[in-house]
């Protein structure tokens, strides 16, 4: 029997209502019917709540006032802000890959499994785990003042480090915002925030080897080769078990 072709974006024709229904039956079959739509303005009430924010609107807030107080600006100040958006998805796609979804590794008597791995394989089993979403306060310990040193550090003017470090804020706290929205129980609504909504859930739902994007539709993914037809990808049996094949190998 030939398989539908499905277009994960939606779509008014037929496959694409297909593609949802089955995305749709994948997450319900793993989570049962739990979900109570709220209002946008209920999830920010709850988003704040959490630690992960606060810190990266700390830095965000810092270093904006202090690159208004500093000024000299420059073209530069344009350019960066325009190359790091372009890069930010496949940024965030290299760091679901090689970091959140690292096989734990044994070095002699050592183990290497870092917390942000850990806390996403967490992530997996439970989607719906609201803290589990954000980014760990303790890998903020060490983040925050790297990001801080390499505004200060790895820029020829203190300006221009001050406008990343800035513009690493905005980002970092969209990154937080939008996955943390996508886990919640408020349903997309734009065209838009539907794609990025479903993108990131048929990762959740559909395969874990896949759809690595979180706060775009599936842009590095394209680029890179993991947005396939959702209709021609099977239910991984090991997508809130990460690594579990391996472990039993």
């Amino acid at each position: 029997m030939t398989r539908p072709r499905a277009n994960v974006e939606g779509g008014r024709d037929r496959t694409g209502r297909l593609a949802k229904q089955r995305v749709a039956a994948d997450e319900a079959a793993l989570t049962g019917d739990k979900r109570r739509p709220i209002g946008i303005g209920g999830a920010a009430k709850a988003f704040w709540r959490h630690p992960s924010p606060w810190l990266i609107g700390a830095l965000l807030v810092c270093a904006a006032t202090t690159r208004g107080l500093v000024g000299d600006w420059r073209l530069s100040d344009l350019l960066t802000p325009l190359v790091m958006l372009a890069v930010f998805p496949f940024f965030e796609w290299a760091v679901h890959v090689c970091v959140l979804h690292w096989r734990p590794r044994r070095v002699g008597r050592v183990t290497i499994d870092p917390l942000l791995s850990r806390k996403h394989r967490a992530h997996h089993v439970d989607p719906r785990d609201v803290p589990l979403v954000f980014i760990p306060w303790q890998v903020h310990l060490w983040l925050v003042p790297l990001v801080v040193a390499v505004g200060l550090l790895a820029f020829p003017r203190t300006g221009l480090g001050l406008t990343f470090m800035t513009v690493v804020g905005l980002l970092g706290l969209g990154y937080e915002w939008t996955h943390y929205l996508i886990h919640s129980d408020y349903r997309p609504r734009s065209r838009a925030y539907r794609a990025i909504w479903r993108n990131h859930r048929l990762h959740h739902y559909k395969n874990e080897h896949y759809w690595f994007t979180v706060t775009s539709s599936g842009t590095a993914d394209r680029v890179l080769g993991t947005h396939p037809d959702p209709a021609g990808v099977r239910t991984s049996p090991t997508v809130r078990d990460l690594h579990a094949r391996e472990a039993n190998a």
